[in-house]
């Protein structure tokens, strides 16, 4: 039997549910939301709940009495009259060891349960494919606080029953990419200590922010002793190696000077290229003219002009087929722009001209769109992902390229996935693709936001992926500031999510009715490291703790 800390109290104002049921306690007894209690309920079941509210009342009969019986607002005054007072939970039902779910009777007491109870009512007991996802603390303030790990089914999390994860939380105090690859650790962790599973999977990440994700194959330099075998600990009890990620292949924007197009340092770059794990990519025009429509993702063509000239461009009608690079390629467009000029009659001189200007802004003098030299180092994106093996991590750096550019890698690497699961690389020498990829991109709303134009072929591959990814083994890990502003196609087809700490505004927006109002004022001051989760296999939201990582962080 465990701590009694109540009894259920079923009032006319407030009557117990199927759903929630209320119970008192000692005003001096501590409780947090999400704490789990359970319940002896009919036919030897038990019944758990996890608390939702807690409230305080006393026997004054209002706001007035009070001051007067303090001597009329004296505050040093003692009252004659000791006020009875005592705490009232609500809790909302999450199981029942029976599938016994009618309400709680009056007067039955409730009780702390123990670890392999919470376990049991929150669904995280004798979990199938276990994946760690973090841990739990409950009754903190109490001697029996329990620090739980918390394991989810992967199949709700990499398909096949369930696939994507979304992540949101306000910018450095939600730790949004940390929590991430905290879950991608978890996940490479769990299929390299069982390579005979049937799951093997592999990581494409794109570094969008410094240097976040440019050593994720070294280890953490932590500020003291005490905080690194603190942060072992944790990672030992749940499970998970001490190591940092293993197998990484490092891809860098193309320039002359090796690290022009990159925040990391030229000494860092040297040490990785040694390893023969750091590459420079870049783009041919005979390989990489099919991924030009990538450069207007982000701008509305209602006339479909833009289009037009892609199709024309692509079909190598003109002289565009005939071409031996990207300057021959502008001047080419060029002659375009001027009146009088042959092509497609249906096309207009203004359009060839706006298209001009948007193609030269990306290409002109731009180191990465150039021929690809044959020397191991430099690289076509969509030629190294089509022999990504099994649980390789690839991290693509985007970070100190333009807006439009990042968007043009992306799009063009996402492409290139897709194509490789659909299977249209199988005939090509050396290519094995494992049976799932997994993508992460931070700052999501990018290319797939409420307001992104609907013939973006960025959006267009991400709701792809999104609503038929999970069948082909394409899982989409992401990440933003505010989940509202998501296109819901792709929100709507995650099976998990992790709500880090946001805002006030954020909280009153439709995506989160469904949260209890205790809840949401809680995703206000999250601490940092700190997540509420959503997943099929949990009965209800849980709060979510994970440790600092594991990999070296550069200091911004």
């Amino acid at each position: 039997m465990g701590k009694v800390i109540g009894k259920v109290i079923a009032t006319e104002k407030n009557p117990s549910t199927i759903d929630d049921f209320y119970f008192w306690t000692k005003q001096d007894l501590i409780l947090n939301p999400f704490d789990v209690v359970k319940v002896n309920h009919l036919q030897h079941s038990v019944s758990y709940g996890v608390i939702e509210e807690i409230s305080h009342i006393t026997d004054t009969a209002n706001f007035l009495a009070d001051y007067v019986s303090n001597d009329f607002g004296d505050v040093d005054a003692t009252e004659n009259t000791h006020r009875i007072g005592m705490n009232y939970v609500k809790a909302k039902v999450i199981g029942n060891t029976g599938n016994i779910y009618i309400p709680l009777i009056n007067n039955q007491k409730v009780e702390l349960a123990n670890e392999d109870e919470v376990a049991e009512a929150l669904g995280l007991k004798n979990v199938k494919n276990p994946v760690t996802c973090g841990y739990l603390e409950m009754y903190n303030g109490h001697e029996d606080n329990i620090k739980l790990p918390v394991q989810m089914d992967s199949r709700f999390l990499i398909g096949p029953e369930g696939a994507h994860l979304n992540i949101s939380g306000i910018s450095g105090l939600a730790a949004k990419t940390s929590y991430a690859m905290f879950l991608l650790k978890a996940i490479q962790d769990k299929c390299m200590s069982n390579p005979e599973q049937d799951d093997d999977v592999a990581f494409v990440l794109f570094n969008v922010k410094g240097k976040d994700l440019l050593a994720l194959d070294e280890p953490n330099e932590y500020e003291s002793v005490a905080e690194k075998n603190a942060t072992y600990a944790l990672y030992e009890k749940l499970h998970m190696s001490t190591e940092p990620f293993k197998n990484v292949q490092y891809y860098y924007p193309y320039a002359e000077n090796k690290i022009g197009n990159t925040y990391l340092h030229r000494e860092a770059y040297d040490n990785q290229r040694s390893q023969g794990k750091a590459h420079l990519y870049k783009y041919s025009y005979e390989e990489d003219k099919d991924n030009l429509d990538l450069m207007f993702a982000s701008m509305d063509d209602p006339q479909q002009t833009m289009d037009s000239i892609l199709n024309y461009i692509i079909s190598n009608q003109g002289s565009f087929g005939g071409l031996d690079g990207w300057d021959d390629f502008l001047d080419e467009v060029q002659k375009y722009c001027k009146a009088g000029s042959g092509g497609d009659k249906e096309i207009t001189v203004n359009s060839w001209r706006k298209f001009n200007r948007i193609i030269r802004k990306s290409i002109y003098r731009n180191e990465i769109f150039d021929s690809v030299r044959d020397n191991g180092e430099e690289v076509r994106i969509g030629e190294a992902l089509k022999h990504i093996k099994k649980d390789e991590v690839h991290v693509i750096d985007i970070a100190k390229l333009n807006e439009d550019m990042q968007g043009f890698v992306f799009g063009d690497a996402i492409r290139a996935i897709y194509d490789l699961q659909l299977g249209q690389f199988s005939e090509d020498k050396d290519v094995n693709p494992p049976k799932k990829i997994v993508i992460f991109i931070d700052e999501l709303n990018k290319y797939a936001s409420t307001d992104t134009p609907k013939s973006s072929p960025i959006l267009r591959q991400i709701l792809d992926i999104a609503e038929r990814g999970r069948s082909l083994g394409i899982i989409l890990f992401s990440a933003e500031q505010f989940r509202s502003a998501i296109h819901n196609r792709v929100t709507g087809n995650c099976s998990t999510h992790a709500y880090g700490r946001t805002n006030a505004i954020e909280i009153a927006k439709p995506d989160y009715k469904f949260v209890p109002p205790v809840y949401k004022n809680m995703m206000t001051r999250l601490k940092q490291g700190e997540y509420i989760v959503q997943n099929p296999v949990f009965r209800s939201l849980l709060n979510i703790k994970f440790p600092k990582p594991i990999y070296k962080q550069y200091k911004q």
